[in-house]
């Protein structure tokens, strides 16, 4: 083999490395103090990316506080409405991170008739009138491309706000019509 096939060979795994396997990191479940999870698993690829905002009015922007937020939505989750851990498969935060909930291959509990073939991943703030930080939005795209390399997320996915799940404003007016421009959003 020619030094110029074998150098344009190394490029192509090079690039096709950087496509693979670059993704996100995702700050696990220890990191916000969750423990493990109970969530039954699911098999294979999923069909849908659910997107939801917490509502908190101030959301976040430094780790502990971020932190803080996650701890209470799962004890809300877990006392109040009995789920059996946080809902969302995952988490996107003001500080610049991702954090795992239940993770991927995780049966959820946040969207009605939708929970064992999405993945739901939370917004943490509240977005009916502004926007998450370029950020946020760049984290969730880079999470849910993530899912896709990794096999937990079919190619053809859809994407979703959670009111069109069921009747709430989740995940506020702002970020739906944000996702709206989405390529993988569909109305439905």
């Amino acid at each position: 083999m020619s030094s110029k096939v074998a150098l344009q060979i190394s490029a192509v795994l090079l690039v096709v490395a950087i496509q693979c396997c670059s993704g996100i990191s995702i700050e696990p479940r220890s990191s916000w103090g969750g423990g493990p999870t109970s969530a039954k698993k699911i098999n294979g690829p999923v069909q849908y990316v659910v997107i939801h905002h917490s509502d908190h009015p101030n959301g976040c922007s430094d780790s502990s506080r971020c932190q803080q937020l996650i701890r209470n939505i799962q004890s809300d989750h877990k006392n109040r409405r009995k789920f059996d851990d946080i809902g969302y498969n995952f988490i996107v935060a003001g500080d610049g991170k991702v954090y795992e909930g239940r993770g991927f291959g995780r049966l959820g509990s946040r969207a009605p008739n939708y929970n064992s073939k999405s993945i739901g991943i939370v917004f943490l703030g509240n977005f009916e009138k502004q926007l998450p930080s370029s950020t946020m939005l760049n984290n969730a795209k880079d999470l849910i491309a993530q899912a896709v390399s990794g096999g937990h997320l079919k190619s053809d996915y859809i994407l979703l706000g959670h009111r069109q799940t069921k009747a709430t404003l989740c995940p506020g007016t702002k970020l739906f019509n944000e996702i709206k421009t989405w390529p993988k959003w569909k109305s439905i």
